[in-house]
């Protein structure tokens, strides 16, 4: 079977009227780091206050927040999601179901909400382990000179352990990244469904996809290279792999 190689395809006015296939593919892009950033930012709130919870000498407060990370790391996303998505408005009140339904822009909603809750357990671990990794006479010495249990972690702890967690954390945004492309299977139009639509459009997979693999790697460098000059730039001496 012979494949007719086709790039100029991709400067062709899209069948969706909305400009040519490559700006198509672009806005799909577009779609994409915005829902990452979202569900990044509520991954890093969220997992910061149950990585929190796991570290500290509560009981409770250690079992619950290890309930939370064994709930949302052990379920597929594309499950969770389907939950979200199609049981959760049939669950609650009717009314307030309804209005779930209705919502401008649920997919995308829907995705930066289950996205940010899965993701803020494999924050929550890493942060855990960071706070473990660090000498114990630290939080000793945060208590000796008069720290608060919250005032030990504020300046002690917590910013020692971010800065020993940069580079799994780095990993973690790049799988929000990638993982909003699961989203297609709720209705978000991101990047991956963009060249889905292309390929239907236009039968041309390959060129489809590779824009769209090239895409995605192209953000992830950037984000990587990003990442390691913060890493760099606030690495502390003896803490950091390699310094």
């Amino acid at each position: 079977m012979n494949y007719n190689w086709n790039w100029g395809i991709l400067f062709q006015q899209s069948l969706d009227g909305s400009g040519s296939y490559l700006e198509m593919l672009l806005r799909g892009l577009q779609v994409t780091l915005v829902t990452a950033v979202g569900a990044w930012l509520l991954a890093l709130a969220l997992g910061f206050v149950v990585g929190v919870m796991r570290t500290m000498p509560s009981g409770p407060a250690q079992r619950i927040a290890s309930a939370y990370v064994e709930l949302f790391r052990n379920i597929p996303f594309l499950v969770q999601l389907f939950l979200w998505y199609f049981v959760l408005p049939e669950l609650l009140p009717q009314s307030m179901g309804n209005w779930l339904k209705a919502l401008p822009n649920s997919a995308f909603w829907t995705t930066v909400l289950g996205l940010g809750f899965y993701m803020s357990a494999r924050v929550a671990e890493q942060l855990r382990a960071g706070i473990s990794s660090l000498p114990r006479g630290q939080k000793l010495a945060g208590a000796a000179i008069g720290l608060t249990t919250p005032q030990t972690y504020r300046y002690v702890l917590l910013p020692m352990a971010f800065r020993i967690i940069l580079p799994p954390l780095t990993s973690e945004f790049l799988n929000t990244i990638k993982n909003t492309s699961v989203a297609l299977t709720i209705g978000l139009v991101e990047l991956t469904a963009r060249a889905r639509a292309m390929q239907e459009f236009t039968f041309q997979i390959f060129e489809a996809f590779t824009v769209a693999t090239v895409l995605y790697l192209t953000v992830n460098i950037l984000v990587t290279i990003g990442m390691l000059y913060l890493e760099h730039r606030v690495a502390v001496p003896g803490y950091t792999a390699g310094r």
